[in-house]
């Protein structure tokens, strides 16, 4: 990846458009509301800095909320370095899922160029965080995937992505970890109702997902005898 550097922008503002980006990774409509929810905090505060952001270049001018070249460049930065440092923090000092999520909000407000680079180096080259994410730059092309939702009764899979959005729900992360539904095991739904939890086998254990968390799951169906 050839390295994009941005002007200096004030924490606040990366966090945005790292929000902003991965809302709309997540195939979510981009609104107020949504981003005020994500990010814990009021709507009035969202809406003064959707309009600072404007202002700075890093929004498109409008009632849409779209990021600039400017604000993609900066939005992709942040989310790189954040990925990065998770694979650093789990594979590297081995910590969970969940704690390395905490303390890469962190590291990708102060990592260099430099290090960002070595880091990906020392890593050798990872293309997704260990949550299944892409990191930007890397040219990762993901695969066709599916909610675990969408996965009939009997029917094998491999898990290949927990989006941003679970990641933000208490205890979630941990629970998957522990679980072993970690992107590349591989799985079968042992029973699925409408609405309702999907149990899996998985890691020869029986794991029950609730609903929410199965219709966020993304998963490639196997098909028989494959």
């Amino acid at each position: 990846m050839a390295t994009w550097t941005a002007p200096e922008y004030h924490p606040a503002f990366e966090e945005y458009c790292e929000t902003i980006f991965e809302l709309a990774e997540d195939d979510l409509d981009v609104i107020q509301a949504r981003i005020a929810d994500r990010m814990g905090i009021s709507r009035p505060a969202v809406s003064e800095m959707i309009r600072r952001m404007q202002d700075q270049g890093l929004l498109e001018p409008g009632r849409r909320i779209t990021l600039t070249d400017e604000g993609m460049q900066l939005a992709r930065q942040v989310v790189r370095r954040h990925r990065l440092a998770e694979r650093f923090l789990t594979d590297v000092l081995g910590l969970s899922w969940a704690e390395a999520h905490a303390e890469a909000g962190k590291w990708e407000h102060v990592l260099s160029p430099r290090v960002e680079e070595a880091m990906s180096k020392l890593l050798g080259g990872p293309t997704t965080c260990p949550h299944g994410n892409p990191i930007p730059g890397s040219g990762y092309s993901p695969p066709e995937s599916v909610a675990l939702s969408e996965v009939e009764e009997g029917e094998a899979f491999v898990v290949s992505r927990i989006i941003e959005e679970l990641e933000f729900v208490d205890g979630v992360l941990d629970f998957l970890e522990d679980s072993s539904v970690c992107p590349g095991n591989s799985g079968v739904v042992t029973s699925s109702t409408p609405e309702g939890p999907t149990t899996v086998s998985i890691d020869g254990e029986s794991v029950e997902i609730d609903h929410y968390t199965s219709e966020r799951l993304l998963v490639v169906p196997v098909a028989a005898g494959a």
